[in-house]
């Protein structure tokens, strides 16, 4: 279901449980700095009292080459479960959802800072054509990862930062 059905109190209740309150300093989050969730491609799991236990949001990035020019690129994450919750498939599903979506919508390419391994093997995330991006902040080049959802080729160099402007 679209993550906007959910109140704002509640996906940060869960994105505290499922990452703790000190999240905000990690590198994603200085990617995507100021930046709303892309509510297309944001999604929510709730559990059969209507609770919510997952979230994914996605947001509007973009590889800033030296001489400013911008690659759009989406940012997917955090992929968020309720630990109670966890094991079950749920973040699966939710990274399902925004695969088959973006898609459907022939997006931007995805883009994430994940394990190279799960997200390889199940929606083909790849480190390659990454080598030539940096991040404002720690992280580890092989768990750069992008997906291209119409086949194009991911490349280039530059800096992952906020995109300038914002086609809603």
């Amino acid at each position: 279901m679209p993550l906007d059905s959910q109140p704002d109190v509640a996906i940060e209740h869960l994105l505290d449980a499922a990452f703790g309150i000190d999240r905000h300093g990690r590198t994603a989050y200085r990617i995507r700095h100021g930046m709303p969730w892309l509510p297309a491609l944001s999604f929510a799991m709730v559990d059969a009292d209507g609770a919510l236990i997952g979230s994914l949001q996605s947001w509007p990035v973009a590889l800033t080459q030296a001489d400013g020019r911008q690659m759009p690129l989406i940012m997917v994450g955090p992929v968020a479960v309720d630990p109670a919750h966890q094991k079950g498939g749920h973040g699966r599903a939710l990274m399902d959802a925004v695969v088959t979506a973006a898609r459907a919508q022939r997006s931007d390419p995805l883009m994430m800072i994940g394990d190279p391994e799960y997200y390889g093997r199940f929606w083909g995330f790849s480190a390659d054509g990454t080598n030539g991006w940096d991040a404002p902040g720690p992280f580890e080049k092989r768990r750069l990862l992008a997906l291209s959802v119409d086949g194009g080729v991911i490349g280039g160099v530059g800096m992952l930062t906020p995109r300038a402007t914002v086609m809603t």
